[in-house]
């Protein structure tokens, strides 16, 4: 699998405070199955992180990875907060895709309101930014307006959600948006999001199982991110082995409300 979504840089942000850390973070990953994290610290008014030292973390962690066998490559991006993008050059921007690719992971706030969500996210994509949007089924705007996040993925952008909230990991709420938005075909990658490697574990193939969406797993963790750390195009859904599909695309917001 390909973990697309989680911070397993140490010292940087809200993940591992140390190396040893984020060693823990990566043998518990590679013992779920996972073959690929891509480092996504937060880029934000609260850590003010750039490429340069995102890549210098990876480029020191990677070895110590090898030299004690774990079997984990990790790879270079963020997850920046779309509340944060009009401070960024544009410079700075462009080389914080996910691999080093052409796909940023933009994170939603999870305030209540914040009426520029839709057009920052719209004009990201004029400007030929590919989005991926990070845990939307945990963003408060996107459970009170579900039109805009259809209109975003109608737009282009693809989502990522965190596997615990497909179990309640963050709430009954949150997660019957998550399987909603799977039933409406809506979901293009489930990642971990993980933070540590016991309360915020890098978790995933479990969770898919326990969700039913065993049939989607290869789809969700392997060709999707896939396709977005090679900027390739993005394979279809297997629609044959997976609920919902256009139908239930056309009455998904009914099943919220």
């Amino acid at each position: 699998m390909i973990d697309l979504h989680c911070h397993v840089l140490p010292g940087i942000d809200d993940g591992p405070a140390t190396i040893e850390g984020a060693m823990a973070m990566a043998r518990a990953a590679a013992g779920g199955g996972t073959r690929v994290m891509v480092a996504t610290p937060h880029v934000s008014s609260r850590y003010r992180n750039d490429a340069q030292t995102i890549r210098r973390l990876v480029g020191e962690l990677n070895p110590r990875l090898q030299a004690e066998g774990v079997s984990i490559e990790v790879r270079p991006g963020a997850e920046v907060a779309i509340t944060h993008v009009g401070e960024l050059d544009r410079s700075e921007l462009s080389v914080l895709g996910l691999g080093g690719g052409p796909w940023l992971l933009m994170e939603p706030p999870f305030q209540r309101s914040f009426t520029r969500l839709g057009p920052i996210l719209l004009d990201l994509q004029r400007r030929g930014h590919r989005i991926v949007l990070a845990h939307p089924e945990r963003c408060p705007v996107f459970h009170r307006e579900p039109e805009l996040l259809e209109t975003l993925v109608d737009a282009g952008a693809l989502t990522s959600i965190t596997a615990g909230s497909l179990v309640g990991a963050f709430g009954r709420q949150v997660r019957r948006f998550a399987l909603e938005l799977v039933r409406a075909d809506m979901v293009h990658n489930v990642a971990s999001d993980a933070h540590d490697d016991r309360d915020r574990a890098p978790g995933i193939a479990t969770e898919l199982e326990r969700a039913g969406l065993a049939p989607l797993a290869d789809w969700l963790t392997r060709e999707v991110p896939s396709a977005i750390l090679e900027g390739s195009e993005i394979p279809s859904r297997p629609q044959a082995s997976a609920p919902g599909g256009a139908q239930a695309r056309r009455r998904w917001w009914s099943g919220l409300r």
